[in-house]
């Protein structure tokens, strides 16, 4: 809160920006938008016999049972028995992530406070709707912002309790349990999230009127937007600042994989939850819920039939319920099949039956997509085909969800030759050529990654052309759509297999903190107490092993995010669109090369997203060298046992100063350009929107893969090779430590980002269409100006002194500057 506070170096830029807002705002009155859009009548169309609203009201029923699902696994987890010692250190790290998320939970309130303002000027001033309407988009807003928050808070909590508990039944000396609570803990915050998230959006479309509906899921999905993207850039940049600096000590000192002796463990635990627990969680809950407002949005202004419009709109909707359903079967089919193979083996490859969850999930969500859609869509518009056809497209995606993990896994898996090549050059040449083979990985995985998604895009678009143009207007942009919704057809088990990640890290954490071997006579304790003898050795194996298994896992979740906000990005804009062609009736030779605004915007949405990836780098290195400093000031490596609390706080609240400070650069950065672009021209605008998602997706790609390259090359080296404290061991730290923002800061967070800027733009460019040009010049500057200042503080304000030596309090004292 000291950076909330502290408001002298941002005070005045913000206020500038607002009043220029009131300025922008004085115009006349704009045209039709999405938030004019009235939803028909959902009961005018029966599907068996069952008209769509009572049909989408049953929905609601299957979204309770797969929240309460969610919540029974939460307390089976609970439940479970864990040694007090591992049990402490579990919920020292959740307290600290208690204390984090309060403070970004703050943060985000005043950025809404923001965004808030810039929706009441524009809804009630400037569209002058009546007052109950704009208090419902910022009740939707906040319900957004509520839903992120909240998902991210549920799956925080479950794993800091699920890392203790996955630790402790490693200590059995079998590898089942190992792998079983994390996956447990992941498909709880799957089923809890999609669930929450389809109760919302249900309950926006079913109760909400007809004509309020289009504002309130346009602020719904920003409000989700803003709190992914503040929950990603920030734990991303916090998470990172506490690996690098607490791995680094292993090369400094020597010393051992999360060494009680060091302050730093204990930061790099809490941002292993806040940036591979709270951040995907709340950025698959975004994606969920922006990828339906994309789909809904185009639908209302897309088909003219208000018949088919309904029918299109209860089919998506029955769908995603369903695939809940598939998600959950899938899971418990997987896990009898896993017990049965591995329950009591003394060896397990870990990857296996994750793998088959992914197999077996898309397999089923397939088949239900012909099933349901020729019960409810036989005769779509007066065509035969049409089910099969739009079942084919999402189909594309729903594959993707599957190809995808694979394709990633030649680039990150620890059996991967891409992996073994950076180990093999690091035992010649040391740091640098790991660094250099890392970065091989990454650009070819951005190669083949970027085949995949043309040839699945380009078969919808194919299948597309086959008679939906008979339907609705640009039906590829319809079908690129689908192909997202596909993406996300089986989120629940994509959350899981994600956010099996942080828990399995964790857990070898939580083994070594909670020093269990040291516990007097522990084993003689945990036979009387819990009915069995520890095997230490296998169970710090089996941990590491597995912690493996959770960073190839963590990779193949990324790409389909960062896919699924490409894709559904396309569908966004062609909203945008929309609105400036009127309908596709004006001015469509302005969206095309020979329009120098849309080249140039193309040339600046590549600008932007380097400059993003070089902000969000720059917290992290600057925090990282705080948090560095630090710790080799106050390590004690003689006479104690562990780090003080004291220390390990302190490394915590570093940790998040810069990531705060980061991200609120970085946020107004992107908010000040989309105004200043959008004003500035809007197809400029649109080829800002679509360079910036093109940009995005080659650089998350290639980065986030490069960093799991990297990762899971020390991985190696601990694990199998098990040459630790070796010139090689610290080769593959150097290039772990490299990776560390790419896969986890800059790569991850290109997603909300993305996102929230589209979302965003759907308003700014609305807004400055209604000014005369030489306002709309004017404004543009200003907020170009503003944008430049946050710009500039996200590298000299954050950058690392040359010769500057400070104290923590002093750190301190300057980040909240």
């Amino acid at each position: 809160m000291n950076v909330i506070r502290s408001q002298k170096a941002w005070l005045a830029p913000l206020l500038a920006g607002l009043a220029a807002l009131a300025l922008l705002l004085s115009g006349g009155l704009a045209s039709a938008s999405e938030s004019d859009l009235v939803l028909p009548d959902l009961s005018s169309q029966s599907f068996g016999g069952i008209d769509g609203r009572t049909l989408l009201l049953g929905g609601i029923g299957v979204c309770a049972l797969g929240f309460v699902f969610g919540i029974v696994i939460f307390s089976q987890l609970n439940k479970l028995p864990v040694h007090r010692a591992m049990r402490e250190i579990s919920e020292l790290i959740y307290e600290t992530c208690k204390t984090y998320l309060v403070t970004q939970f703050k943060f985000i309130l005043v950025l809404e406070v923001l965004i808030g303002a810039v929706m009441v000027l524009y809804f009630g001033v400037l569209r002058h709707m009546e007052a109950t309407k704009v208090v419902v988009i910022l009740l939707s807003s906040l319900v957004g912002i509520a839903g992120s928050c909240g998902v991210a808070w549920f799956g925080m909590r479950i794993n800091t309790f699920a890392n203790s508990r996955a630790a402790f039944a490693s200590l059995k000396g079998k590898p089942f349990p190992t792998y079983a609570i994390p996956l447990k803990a992941g498909m709880s915050i799957g089923a809890v999230l999609i669930s929450t998230e389809l109760m919302l959006m249900l309950m926006i479309l079913l109760f909400i009127p007809a004509d309020y509906a289009g504002p309130s899921f346009i602020g719904f999905a920003i409000g989700e937007s803003l709190g992914a993207s503040a929950l990603r850039i920030a734990g991303g940049i916090f998470t990172k600042i506490a690996d690098i600096g607490s791995d680094l000590m292993k090369i400094v000192f020597n010393i051992k994989e999360d060494d009680a002796r060091n302050p730093g463990v204990i930061a790099d635990c809490t941002g292993d939850n806040a940036g591979d627990s709270v951040g995907p969680s709340a950025d698959g809950f975004e994606t969920y819920g922006v990828t339906g407002v994309a789909l809904i949005s185009f639908i209302l202004l897309a088909v003219p039939d208000q018949a088919t419009q309904v029918q299109l709109l209860v089919w998506i909707f029955v769908m995603r319920i369903v695939m809940v359903l598939a998600s959950i079967g899938s899971y418990l089919l997987n896990e009898a099949i896993a017990k049965a193979s591995y329950g009591n083996a003394d060896k397990m490859n870990f990857e296996a039956p994750l793998t088959r969850l992914v197999w077996l999930t898309s397999i089923v969500s397939v088949a239900l997509t012909y099933a349901v859609s020729a019960f409810m869509i036989p005769n779509l518009g007066g065509d035969p085909s049409l089910w099969w056809k739009l079942s084919s497209i999402i189909t594309c995606g729903t594959l993707a969800g599957a190809i995808i993990p694979e394709m990633i896994k030649i680039f990150t898996s620890t059996e991967s030759r891409h992996v073994r090549e950076v180990v093999t050059a690091s035992r010649e040449g040391g740091a640098s050529l790991n660094v250099l083979s890392g970065l091989t990985a990454g650009n070819f995985s951005a190669y083949w990654m970027g085949i995949v998604l043309v040839v699945l895009m380009g078969t919808s678009y194919l299948i597309a052309a086959q008679g939906l143009d008979q339907l609705m207007m640009a039906e590829s942009v319809f079908a690129f759509g689908l192909v997202a919704f596909g993406f996300l057809g089986m989120g629940p088990v994509t959350i899981a297999v994600d956010s099996y990640g942080p828990v399995t890290d964790n857990a070898q954490s939580v083994y070594e903190l909670s020093l269990i071997e040291s516990v007097p006579n522990v084993e003689a304790e945990l036979k009387k107490d819990f009915g069995f003898t520890p095997n230490f050795d296998k169970a710090k194996h089996y941990l590491e092993e597995n912690d493996g298994a959770g960073n190839t896992f963590k990779a193949t979740a990324k790409p389909v995010l960062i896919g699924t906000a490409v894709v559904g990005a396309t569908t966004l804009i062609f909203s945008i669109i929309v609105v400036l062609t009127r309908g596709l009736t004006a001015n469509v030779d302005r969206l095309s090369l020979l329009h120098p605004p849309f080249l140039l915007g193309l040339v600046t949405g590549g600008a932007v997203i380097y400059w993003f990836t070089g902000a969000s780098t720059q917290a992290v290195s600057t925090g990282a060298y705080r948090a560095v400093e630090f710790i080799k000031a106050n390590i004690r490596l003689e006479g104690v046992e562990k780090a003080s609390i004291t220390d390990s706080k302190k490394v915590v609240e570093i940790c998040t100063q810069y990531a705060q400070r980061g991200m609120f650069n970085i946020f107004l950065g992107v908010f000040f350009s989309t105004l200043a672009f959008a004003c500035l021209e809007p197809f400029f605008f649109i080829g800002y929107l679509i360079s910036i998602a093109l940009f995005g997706l080659y650089q998350a790609i290639f980065m986030a893969n490069a960093g799991g390259a990297w990762d899971n090359a020390k991985k190696l080296v601990e694990v199998e090779l098990k040459e630790k404290g070796t010139p090689l061991h610290a080769a593959t730290v150097v290039g772990d430590t490299v990776g560390d923002p790419f896969k986890d800061t800059s790569s991850v967070a290109m997603n909300p980002i993305i996102k929230f800027t589209t979302l965003f733009g759907l308003l700014a460019v609305e807004l400055a269409i209604e000014i005369d040009r030489t306002t709309s010049l004017v404004l543009a500057a200003i907020f170009f100006v503003l944008s430049m200042v946050f710009v500039y503080r996200s590298f000299y304000s954050m950058r690392i002194k040359s010769g500057e030596k400070e104290t923590p309090a002093a750190a301190g004292a300057r980040v909240t500057a």
